[in-house]
């Protein structure tokens, strides 16, 4: 079908002066001849009705209005605010009464009929018949009749001139005014729930039953739509859709347009003159663009742009919010504000009865440290004065496990200050997995809220992310990161606790907070970071990072940082934090025979009665009734045997507490020690699957190593570093899961089985764990049973060492055989190999003598 040419006028935009060499049909019945503009007049179908009272939804209700002879309709826009369409919606209208209200309007700019009489000049002498309000549109129906002379076209032209040149704009929309246009269709007015949009659908349907419509080509839809505004896109049916009726999208740039475009051409019947037989009708409705999807589209078909924007947002959105609260929760945990002990209440009520409740603690682990931290005065006094300096060091207190580092630090050093933070590393690398290792380090901190949880979901989203589209999100955070954010906020939170007590009074108040600091380290908080390098080998990220994170806050000033640790190794990565300081060191040993015996006299004394405080008291303590027993004088050889270490004192002076003597009380701590290494190093540790760290089972050393140790040590005490490195027990052991020589002396020294000590910074000698220890190996041999079934598994695993040596030499001399000539430069290597097989037998033979009297003995054992 082919339209003739279109001109567009600014005075008849919405007129039918646009539509050239078509005929109109609006239905069957009588033909009415009308000139559109400049060119040929058209005849239009009208059909026969009879005048009745209508409402807003048509003549009788049915939803379509009929035009007598002589009858065209006009549809004015913008007369009603869209927004309002569903108040005005629902309130009663009679067009009887609009036609009275049009008669007697006033010129009031807020009644849409007086702007509607406005909009017709008297010049156009045009009878107005019937209103047909369309609320929800913003507009309005207007049956008029036309003056002999002017077709409705004529009439619609001059009104679009005269709004043209004088414009009507409504109180509502102060930059568009009224604009009308002629109806060239049948209008529907519907009063259904469907809201104009800038999309309009045009359907083709047959005019006729028995005749198929034809499909508008875009240039053919835009000479029909363009006269009623900018048409943003015309969108045809795919050409293999079997969708019926066939359809077409035009899309206005204003609603406005589509709202006239849409009553004036529904129902719209085009035959074409040339190349088409079959009439068309137009049947228009609102169709909602799909706007969300087309941003939806956009983010699912980029995600490598969303998803990092996304994982940005959402880091920002926890930093402004979360990290806040979370550095307040820090803050009240080092300052502990809200501890009962710490409150005004507390300590009021403590002084006020003092006199009537005695409040001393009578725990049997806290008992007479007051008498060992006295002998300790100068390691106090040395820490205490470090913590009243800028040093930007660390403090580090070292000794064997029960030497008492925390209890000196804790209730003496730090006794009465403010502001301490004590992290214990133990709890936090005995965590299970990455969640639990997260929940215990911000546990020890303070840092809440945490959600541990929330990683383990993150992780499958980036895994699903990154299956599905190739790129990592970054939603998730490793365990490195996570644990560098919480010291982070730690660290922000401790240098506000170390600035709380400022005051703009202060005579330095100008000074920077830094420089504040630096000047004032007695106001800097403290941080206490126990069993630091506990499980060593398996948390090396996680020291890393703390050691840094200690570091970072002595160069900043923010804190003084004291490390308590038990392996001997501490330097290294405390070294690596800090290059360019010298750690200040305490050495934290055992206790010499005098002073361990003044710790348990001390500690048997009744509650109330001081102890002795004279320095002659301290070399020669004056019991008291209740020690003057008549087994306390086995008290020195006891405690020789014993050794001066703490935790093995304290067993000792609970034991003595209960009535038992001296040497009951040593023997039972001894066999107590024995059965637990027998248990730890001996018969727990099967292929290496024992305590320690590394191999299968967690442990880089065998039984038979442990053995050889406990063996020697016993008869020896000390023993050469190298020596045992070079014995065939270490250097080629055949268990399955120890390591090298190097590695298994360490992992027992780690296991505190045995102690390397140290000479001009490289190992020297070997000594037993602790001074019980040595007496605990004592008592091992002495049970024939251990002794002989340790000493079978010993010489079996050298058999095997010999048996190994003797295939080798088997291997090579059998390859030396297979040669076709007997070389004599060969011969050398034969005697080598032969001497060596032989010497490898004898010590088979012997083991094996020695072995069967073992076998013997241990069967003969009870």
């Amino acid at each position: 079908m082919i339209l003739g040419r279109t001109v567009f006028r600014p005075a008849s935009r919405y007129g039918a002066a646009g539509v050239a060499a078509s005929r109109f049909s609006l239905g069957r019945g009588r033909s009415v001849t009308a000139t559109l503009g400049n060119h040929t007049s058209r005849t239009i179908r009208r059909p026969e009705s009879t005048v009745s009272t209508a409402g807003i939804t048509g003549s009788d209700n049915t939803g379509h209005i009929e035009a007598g002879p002589n009858e065209a309709i006009l549809f004015f826009d913008n007369l009603f605010p869209l927004k309002l369409s569903s108040v005005l919606f629902w309130r009663p209208w009679d067009t009887g009464e609009l036609l009275k209200r049009f008669d007697n309007a006033s010129l009031s700019f807020l009644d849409p009929i007086s702007l509607v009489k406005r909009a017709i000049p008297e010049t156009a002498a045009v009878k107005v018949v019937e209103f047909y309000p369309r609320f929800k549109e913003g507009g309005i129906y207007v049956k008029f009749t036309s003056p002999s002379g002017m077709s409705p076209a004529e009439v619609q032209a001059e009104l679009a001139r005269s709004l043209d040149k004088t414009p009507i704009k409504p109180w509502f929309s102060p930059f568009r005014g009224i604009k009308t246009g002629l109806v060239l269709g049948r209008p529907w007015l519907e009063d259904l729930y469907r809201l104009p949009q800038n999309r309009l659908k045009v359907e083709f349907v047959p005019a006729q039953d028995s005749e198929p419509p034809a499909e508008l080509s875009q240039e053919s839809l835009y000479s029909l739509f363009r006269r009623y505004g900018k048409i943003a896109d015309i969108s045809s049916q795919p050409p293999d859709s079997k969708v019926l009726p066939k359809y077409a999208y035009v899309d206005f740039v204003l609603l406005r347009d589509a709202i006239m475009a849409r009553n004036c051409m529904h129902g719209f019947v085009l035959r074409e003159e040339e190349g088409s037989k079959n009439p068309t009708r137009l049947r228009l409705s609102y169709e909602q663009r799909e706007k969300p999807h087309q941003i939806w589209n956009w983010i699912t078909n980029h995600p490598r742009i969303v998803i990092p924007i996304i994982a940005a947002f959402l880091a920002a959105f926890t930093v402004a919010v979360f990290d806040p609260i979370r550095e307040f929760f820090v803050k009240i945990h080092v300052q502990k504000s809200f501890e009962f002990t710490d409150s005004r209440l507390y300590k009021w009520l403590k002084r006020q009865t003092s006199d009537i409740l005695a409040f001393r603690r009578r725990e049997d682990d806290d008992a007479g440290l007051n008498a060992l931290f006295t002998h300790r005065k100068d390691v106090i006094d040395s820490i205490q004065n470090s913590l009243l300096e800028s040093v930007d060091t660390f403090v580090v207190v070292h000794g064997p496990r029960g030497s008492g580092g925390r209890e000196l630090v804790m209730d003496q050093v730090l006794q009465g200050r403010r502001n301490v933070l004590v992290l214990d590393c133990r709890q936090v690398v005995e965590a299970r997995g990455e969640a639990g290792t997260i929940k215990k380090l911000a546990n020890q901190v303070g840092y809440r809220p945490v959600f541990s949880w929330a990683n383990n979901l993150s992780s499958m989203v980036d895994l699903a992310i990154q299956s599905t589209t190739g790129v990592k999100a970054g939603f998730s955070e490793n365990l490195e990161s996570q644990i560098v954010k919480i010291l982070q906020t730690t660290a922000t939170a401790l240098k506000r606790v170390s600035l709380a007590d400022r005051k703009k009074s202060d005579k330095d108040a100008n000074l920077t907070d830094d420089a504040y600091l630096e000047a004032h380290p007695e106001r800097r908080a403290v941080v206490v970071i126990d069993n630091f390098l506990h499980k060593g080998e398996e948390k090396g990220v996680l020291y890393d990072k703390i050691a840094d994170w200690a570091s970072a806050l002595v160069q900043s000033n923010i804190a003084h940082v004291i490390f308590l640790t038990t392996d001997s190794s501490f330097s290294k990565p405390l070294a690596k934090a800090l290059p360019d300081r010298v750690l200040h060191q305490v050495t934290l040993g055992d206790l010499s025979p005098v002073v361990a015996k003044h710790f348990v006299v001390s500690q048997l004394e009744p509650d109330g009665e001081p102890g002795p405080d004279s320095e002659e008291s301290r070399d020669a303590p004056v019991l008291t009734e209740k020690q003057r027993r008549k087994d306390l004088q086995e008290l020195d050889e006891c405690i020789e045997v014993l050794g001066g270490r703490l935790t093995d004192l304290q067993v000792l002076t609970r034991r003595l507490k209960v009535g038992q003597s001296p040497k009951k009380a040593v023997s039972d701590i001894i066999d107590q020690n024995a059965s637990d290494i027998l248990r730890m190093f001996l018969l727990g540790n099967k292929s290496g699957g024992g305590v320690g760290g590394g191999g299968e089972g967690g442990t880089k050393w065998s039984a038979e190593q442990a053995w050889y140790l406990i063996r020697e040590l016993a008869s020896k005490e000390t023993l050469r570093y190298n020596e045992v490195l070079l014995s065939s027990t270490f250097s080629s052991s055949t268990t399955a899961g120890a390591g090298s020589a190097e590695a298994a002396i360490e992992s027992l020294a780690s296991a505190e089985l045995i102690t390397v000590r140290s000479l001009h910074g490289r190992p020297a000698t070997i000594r037993a764990g602790k001074p019980v220890y040595q007496a605990a190996f004592n008592r091992l041999l002495e049970d024939d049973a251990i002794r002989a079934r340790m000493d079978l598994a010993l010489l079996a695993e050298l058999a095997k060492i010999e048996a190994r040596t003797i295939e080798k030499a088997e291997a090579e001399l059998a390859v030396l055989a297979g040669l076709p000539l007997q070389p004599y430069q060969a011969a050398e290597r034969v005697d080598y190999l032969l001497a060596k097989l032989q010497g490898s037998q004898q010590k088979i033979v012997a083991y094996e003598k020695e072995m069967a009297g073992l076998k013997k003995m241990l069967s003969e054992a009870d």
